[in-house]
């Protein structure tokens, strides 16, 4: 049985600041929460910093945790508001059914695959270097998608495999000088899909003290999605979207529209 958990971190506390500033330790923490050692199941998580003075972490897991450490070493322990949220996901899951709208938030990590970087970055350079040694043909490398056009194309292509469709979004009231269902052409005047990205940024860490540095380039897309194949956007949900999972990456959250695609958590 999936559960969906709402963590809320205290930035002032030392070990708060210690797990925000590294993707690698926070991950590190969420996965001491699951009783069965080590964890062979998937994980999804992500960072929520929107609220001042407070970081939450959403956190999808296969079974039940506890997050009492995180709450202890890193959170308000005993004080109102502090206590984590863990929710059944699976009524959330039961509502998937083709044709449903609802309002969606990813935070993820847009990519491609290519054979020479234009910029290659330490491992990637090393890599090259082998192949050339050996006279092979180098491994395709990730790299990531920097601008905002790139970003949204990478969503907007992986949405079918994904088992949802991103609509048009309605042009309410209708720009100036057009009237409503006006028509330009052949087609229908349309905002564009209804999505966008509300914060993107650049996230630079070490997995180890000395070991080489990890650059990841984050998108938050915010917007609302049809389904068009519920078992596929079942497994989405459980399983993420994109690479970087491990690094907060990828969780795919729903929320009926018309409210803030956030999360459904309820309290115990």
């Amino acid at each position: 049985m999936p559960y969906l958990s709402k963590i809320a971190l205290n930035p002032r506390r030392r070990t708060a600041v210690s797990l925000l500033s590294s993707p690698h330790r926070l991950h590190a923490a969420i996965l001491a929460g699951l009783a069965v050692q080590p964890v062979s199941e998937r994980v999804l998580w992500r960072l929520e910093s929107n609220i001042p003075h407070r970081a939450d972490v959403l956190v999808l897991t296969e079974n039940r945790p506890s997050w009492a450490h995180l709450v202890d070493d890193a959170g308000w322990p005993g004080a109102d508001g502090g206590a984590p949220l863990i929710a059944d996901y699976t009524p959330l899951l039961d509502r998937i059914g083709r044709g449903r709208e609802f309002g969606f938030r990813l935070t993820a990590n847009p990519v491609q695959n290519v054979t020479r970087p234009t910029r290659p970055s330490e491992q990637q350079s090393a890599r090259l270097k082998e192949a050339a040694d050996g006279g092979s043909r180098p491994r395709g490398s990730r790299v990531a998608h920097r601008t905002v056009a790139q970003q949204l194309e990478w969503l907007l292509k992986r949405c079918q495999r994904h088992g949802f469709a991103i609509p048009d979004a309605s042009a309410t009231p209708p720009a100036a000088g057009l009237r409503a269902g006006e028509r330009a052409g052949e087609h229908e005047l349309s905002a564009g899909p209804a999505v966008s990205i509300v914060s993107r940024d650049i996230l630079r860490f070490r997995k180890h003290d000395r070991g080489p540095h990890v650059t990841l380039s984050t998108a938050t897309f915010e917007g609302r999605l049809r389904v068009t194949d519920p078992d596929a956007l079942r497994a989405t949900l459980l399983g993420g979207i994109g690479p970087a999972k491990g690094y907060g990456q990828g969780l795919l959250t729903l929320a009926p529209v018309r409210t803030a695609p956030i999360e459904a958590v309820a309290h115990d």
